[in-house]
């Protein structure tokens, strides 16, 4: 696909475009990854600007892009080496308000368009809220346009002054099948599930980041309410992160039937084990666990925050956050109505299925590249 050259301001010369990550969410590092092979495989030259870690754990190398180590910090070096890859860029697109806001600083009095795509919502309180509104607000409107992966964070792009946002949901690539799971699925949940301790109760898993706003402590709250059931379901948590202790201490003070086993590479193999997965976030745009849980066939329990209706549709059962009454009772329900977790199992691939595709978002994104591009060279 020759979809470039033409589109270029500069002639015959590959259109060039910067993309900034800063520390990378697994979703935004999945995305930058997909998004640097897929321009680079349409011709585009790709510089790819993040911490050396965060290109390592997602193999930049592989994509035919070039990476520029630019540490996470906002300090005068790491702008100025910022500043330095995108001296001949022809489009510049920031992926997060971190990496977003050092690169509106790297590109001071050039005129480089500036493509910024919000993947998530960044969680402050108080006086730090204020602060996050105003570099939103910054970052909003210093973009040439500003792209959402959810629909309210467009909206709020809007409310922060962005004269140009657009939705575009960015899809995970859809998981390779776990090695072992086709050919003998039962011995190998059987497997999965005796290394959790879980071998004759039913497993609900979650995944993700230790934090605040994850919502763990209302799960715990619904784990209280799981201790009637007969056989006794395990909660597993997956992740790390500050919360940790204090999740760990109500574990072992209330007695509750939960497991924190901290970060896992095994992922795609805690969730085909699952009888249930939960994601009980405040908010969320497109959640990563909700993709993976709907990819893997495995009912789904939920949070209606953010843009997870929008995501989910009819293949998940929603809950209001913060209600560990209605969160305790949908598991429940569920654990007991094999037939319904069926149903839900064929609504969640179904929905599965009506997300873009990698392809797809590359295309859209690189209609968003040339329109910018050929309002500079006109």
């Amino acid at each position: 696909m020759s979809h470039v050259s033409s589109h270029s301001p500069h002639g015959q010369t590959p259109l060039h475009t910067v993309q900034v990550l800063g520390g990378g969410s697994a979703g935004s590092s999945a995305h930058v990854r997909s998004l640097a092979a897929g321009l680079a495989a349409r011709g585009v030259r790709v510089t790819v600007c993040a911490p050396s870690e965060a290109a390592g754990t997602f193999d930049v190398g592989g994509t035919g892009a070039r990476h520029v180590h630019v540490p996470r910090r906002s300090d005068p070096a790491s702008v100025a080496s910022l500043r330095l890859a995108c001296a001949d860029a022809d489009l510049v697109h920031a992926h997060g308000l971190h990496a977003a806001l050092r690169t509106v600083v790297a590109l001071a009095g050039r005129r480089i368009p500036l493509v910024v795509t919000w993947h998530t919502r960044a969680h402050a309180e108080g006086a730090r809220a204020r602060v996050l509104h105003l570099l939103e607000r910054r970052v909003a409107k210093a973009a040439a346009v500003v792209l959402g992966t959810s629909s309210d964070l467009v909206d709020r792009a809007r409310s922060r002054g962005a004269r140009d946002a657009r939705l575009v949901p960015v899809t995970l690539p859809a998981p390779q099948a776990v090695a072992g799971a086709l050919e003998e699925p039962d011995g190998f949940r059987h497997k999965a599930r005796a290394e959790l301790g879980a071998v004759d109760q039913p497993l609900i898993v979650t995944v993700g980041m230790l934090e605040r706003h994850r919502g763990y402590d209302v799960l715990l709250d619904a784990a209280r309410g799981w201790r009637h059931l007969d056989p006794l379901p395990l909660l597993v948590i997956a992740g790390e992160g500050p919360e940790r202790g204090a999740l760990q201490r109500r574990i072992a003070d209330e007695g509750l039937p939960a497991r924190l086993v901290g970060r896992r590479d095994d992922v795609p193999e805690l969730l085909a084990a699952a009888d249930v997965v939960v994601l009980p976030s405040s908010w969320e745009s497109r959640s990563v666990l909700a993709q993976e849980a709907l990819h893997a066939r495995v009912a789904l329990v939920a949070t209606a925050v953010g843009g997870v209706p929008e995501l989910v549709g009819d293949g998940a059962e929603l809950v209001p956050y913060g209600d560990a009454e209605a969160l305790a009772t949908a598991v429940a329900r569920l654990l007991a109505d094999p037939e319904r977790r069926e149903q839900l199992q064929d609504k969640g691939a179904a929905q599965a299925a009506t997300w873009p595709t990698e392809d797809e978002t590359v295309t859209q994104v690189l209609g968003v590249y040339d329109e910018l591009t050929q309002m500079r060279s006109t």
